[in-house]
């Protein structure tokens, strides 16, 4: 049974990966201006990216193709978990819930998504991709994140600052959820560590932000460059 646990995990991280290198900004820049978002700007493939490029149209499209990758990716992962571990046998019962695959599958679809393989290991910052995970597995935790998010940006319009509070917010609405549904321990840290992870990596990823965040030149919605 390990080998199975083993072998979906190596599966799930996969099919996570490459979805996750499938960069939707790059896509509909080369299909709508013969271009590369990547080329302009921040110098990333993510949806704020194409917005101060391209216009809205673009941009909900980005939106559209990133969450979606994200969903259908966590969902393979649920998927494959359910598939290989779930076996009726007696002898060994799996301590992991499906859902376990779908944080697993979650992380490997932001790294394809900041370092795809597809475009030479350079895209976005994953945070739609993290939007789509929490909306594919903790839809009530998702919403939440949501209405903070949309508030911080109507209150100080940037951006950069609402992403990084609602990545840090979400293994915290994550496990409340978690416990609160009951889950079994193993599932709560699994999850969890995935969820801190998945948060880690998009801080990271914002750390320029941060930077100029701190020295209060950060980019504001809106703002005339």
């Amino acid at each position: 049974m390990v080998k199975n646990i083993l072998l979906a995990c190596v599966l799930t991280a996969a099919g996570g990966y490459l979805l996750g290198s499938i960069l939707f900004g790059v896509l509909i820049s080369k299909v709508m201006y013969n271009d590369d978002v990547r080329n302009h700007g921040s110098g990333n493939a993510g949806m704020t990216n194409v917005l101060r490029t391209y216009g809205k149209l673009p941009a909900v499209f980005t939106t559209i193709g990133d969450v979606g990758k994200s969903v259908a990716a966590v969902n393979l992962g649920r998927f494959i978990f359910d598939a290989m571990l779930s076996g009726t046998g007696a002898a060994w019962q799996n301590p992991l819930d499906p859902v376990c695959g779908a944080y697993l599958a979650a992380i490997f679809c932001m790294i394809g998504h900041s370092r795809p393989i597809f475009f030479g290991f350079k895209g976005g910052k994953g945070v739609l991709v993290g939007a789509g995970a929490a909306l594919a597995t903790e839809p009530l935790v998702c919403a939440v994140l949501l209405a903070i998010f949309l508030i911080e940006v109507a209150v100080t319009r940037i951006v950069s600052l609402g992403s990084i509070i609602i990545a840090a917010l979400y293994p915290v609405g994550t496990l409340i959820n978690l416990i609160a549904r009951g889950a079994n321990l193993p599932t709560i840290l699994f999850s969890t560590i995935c969820c801190v992870i998945m948060a880690a990596m998009v801080i990271w990823l914002h750390r320029s932000n941060i930077e100029r965040l701190k020295n209060g030149t950060e980019y504001r919605f809106g703002q005339k460059k």
